[in-house]
């Protein structure tokens, strides 16, 4: 494991309650993932036995390279709409999407199916077993927010039939069977509404890879750093190690039951901003260029955080600019610079 990712690991496992975890019986679908593989590399830390199942179409097995053929650590290569166990699960951690807009236009169906059809099979599953699901969802649901910051009580701004629809609506359905469940089954469920998140792990492929490791790259390699219409639309980022701490608050506290709650950043940033900060940093000569921004682009993105303060009593700890160097030293030297 590499030194950037193993001391955040260490802090994380210092400010989270080990025992809630240690020996615990835990599912992560999408675990090869982006935040997945964090989540598993925690709850094994925390001595949890994890079922890490991703059928690797955008999870990277070398995520979770580290803990593959380690006691208390199972991969399952497997479509999570045709996962079947008999094994026991305490706490179930439903993860498994596709998560950029490059995606969104070349794999709707699948995307809509995964987060419908997966979605209710795992809701079978912890039914069954009485277990505790956490299902991760996103600031996507609430569209092109009229309302920012944005709070669980809004409703959303959402385009059903454009090209992020797939997404933003394959969100809410699965929001709403989750919930569904709680209320017929009184399934001890808990949604997190997870805003943009950065740090090692971070996807660089397609056109649409995150926006932060694609600035980053651009600017290590001297190329133009590419932001999309005027640079002026905001997001709020949070640093991986906050987030997954989030997370598993969510997951661990009993006040978070039948809750929804955002998981994000609640600093607002701009797209140019960003760019900026991210070109000073490096001390790249890149040059930042404006293109054609994507449809139904959100022009604003910012979670009202006072939730999660309250129940789950956690706010981001991170500061932005450490955040940037943690994931700028681990892009120049775990990717290759062409």
């Amino acid at each position: 494991m590499d030194r950037i990712i193993e001391e955040n690991l260490k802090r994380m496992c210092l400010e989270i309650d080990e025992e809630s975890f240690r020996k615990k019986n835990i599912l992560v679908t999408g675990g090869a993932g982006f935040i997945g593989s964090w989540l598993c590399d925690v709850l094994f830390q925390l001595g949890a036995n994890i079922s890490c199942v991703d059928d690797l179409t955008t999870g990277k097995q070398r995520n979770i390279e580290d803990l593959l053929g380690k006691k208390g650590f199972k991969f399952i290569q497997e479509d999570v709409r045709n996962f079947k166990s008999k094994e026991k699960y305490h706490f179930i951690l439903h993860s498994a999407s596709r998560e950029t807009p490059e995606e969104y236009q070349k794999y709707p169906i699948e995307i809509l199916l995964v987060n419908s059809l997966g979605t209710h099979r795992i809701l079978e599953m912890a039914r069954k077993m009485d277990s505790r699901i956490l299902y991760t969802s996103t600031s996507e649901v609430y569209g092109d927010a009229k309302v920012v910051p944005t709070p669980e009580t809004y409703w959303g701004n959402v385009n059903t039939i454009g090209v992020r629809s797939c997404h933003d609506e394959g969100k809410r359905y699965s929001e709403a069977l989750v919930m569904a469940y709680n209320k017929e089954y009184g399934l001890d469920t808990r949604i997190n509404r997870i805003f943009d998140t950065y740090g090692p792990r971070l996807r660089v492929d397609g056109r649409y890879s995150r926006v932060v490791s694609r600035f980053i790259l651009q600017a290590l390699s001297g190329k133009d750093i590419t932001v999309y219409g005027d640079g002026s639309q905001t997001r709020s980022f949070c640093y991986i190690s906050d987030t997954v701490k989030g997370i598993l608050s969510a997951i661990m506290k009993e006040g978070a039951r039948g809750e929804v709650i955002n998981i994000g950043d609640p600093q607002e940033r701009s797209i140019l901003e960003l760019a900026e900060k991210i070109k000073g940093l490096i001390r790249s000569s890149s040059r930042i260029v404006f293109q054609d921004i994507s449809e139904d682009d959100p022009r604003r993105r910012c979670p009202d955080i006072t939730k999660a303060k309250k129940i789950l009593e956690w706010e981001p700890k991170i500061e932005f600019g450490e955040g940037l160097k943690k994931t700028i030293d681990w892009l120049r030297y775990n990717i290759v610079i062409k």
